[in-house]
């Protein structure tokens, strides 16, 4: 059964609900706004294919063997480019993500993946700027690795996307074969059918997939679809659902109040206070769910 949205405690924040998430031209940084932009614009059905292959898991491919631990200090002065709620390094939004649904109770495997949830954002150790997987500045292209994700080859909803201006900059919005309502898809194909635009999400899903994880299957729909806003936040796509993602949405929806709504530049959780009390509890849950030790990346 899944837990009551209305039972959610997260950490103490200066900022109120309604101020998170503001998109637009006069009170978003010029370092958002251009993060969507290029998002827009070079986040094609070929691209997609491209970093498909790049970042494949098929007949034992990886690109590195990590711990979890290990894959944290590549991250730790990691900085979202698309965030307009937080100029601070992602390992402590993914703490505070993590604290909050442990303080609120929830199941434990639901408090893993808060921790986790970002972590696909270590594709930057394999990429560049030119792919928009420049992770080493928050000036750096980010766009393949973190943002709001799209449906990939059918028409982007204007009244679902920040920034819609952008959409028709997108060069499948030219092509008759993507540029319609269904583009690509048949009617009700369902969620899993549909490419997203590619990002942290996509990649930390098959990540934890290749490495047979035994996160539950809500688990896994929170990694793989937290950063689709227009479907989980605006409802578009209803037109490509299958009866039973409803439900499916409603555990994505229940996780992101979490991975909003905690952020707070006070609540400093790493350092001696990482270490000494919060990793060792975060070990036992890796362990448990079959991430413990070298993983593939």
């Amino acid at each position: 059964m899944m837990p009551s949205i209305k039972s959610i405690q997260t950490n103490a924040s200066t900022k109120k609900e309604e101020e998170f998430r503001t998109y637009n031209n006069t009170d978003t940084s010029e370092r958002v706004i251009q993060h969507y932009k290029d998002m827009r614009t070079h986040q094609t059905v070929e691209f997609y294919k491209r970093m498909e292959d790049k970042f494949t898991f098929d007949n034992g491919a990886y690109r590195r063997l990590m711990t979890i631990e290990e894959a944290f200090k590549e991250l730790e002065n990691y900085i979202d480019a698309s965030d307009p709620d937080m100029d601070l390094p992602n390992l402590l939004h993914l703490l505070q993500t993590a604290e909050g649904i442990r303080k609120a109770d929830h199941p434990d495997w639901l408090q893993l993946v808060g921790l986790l949830h970002d972590v696909g954002k270590i594709m930057f150790l394999w990429g560049d700027g030119a792919d928009g997987l420049d992770g080493l500045s928050p000036e750096g292209k980010q766009w393949a690795l973190g943002g709001d994700t799209f449906v990939l080859g059918c028409s982007i909803p204007n009244d679902a996307v920040v920034f819609p201006e952008f959409n028709e900059l997108n060069p499948n919005m030219s092509n008759p074969k993507y540029n319609t309502e269904y583009g690509m898809y048949e009617a009700n194909c369902g969620l899993d059918e549909l490419k997203f635009a590619w990002g942290h999400d996509e990649y930390m899903y098959r990540m934890l997939v290749a490495n047979n994880c035994s996160i539950p299957r809500e688990g896994l729909d929170m990694i793989r679809y937290h950063s689709a806003y227009p479907w989980h936040d605006k409802g578009a796509y209803r037109h490509l659902m299958k009866p039973d993602d409803l439900e499916r949405k409603k555990w994505i929806q229940l996780f992101n109040k979490f991975d909003l709504y905690t952020k707070d530049g006070n609540n400093e959780l790493r350092g001696e206070k990482m270490k000494e009390q919060l990793w060792p509890y975060y070990l036992g849950l890796l362990e448990k769910y079959g991430l413990g030790g070298k993983l593939k990346w």
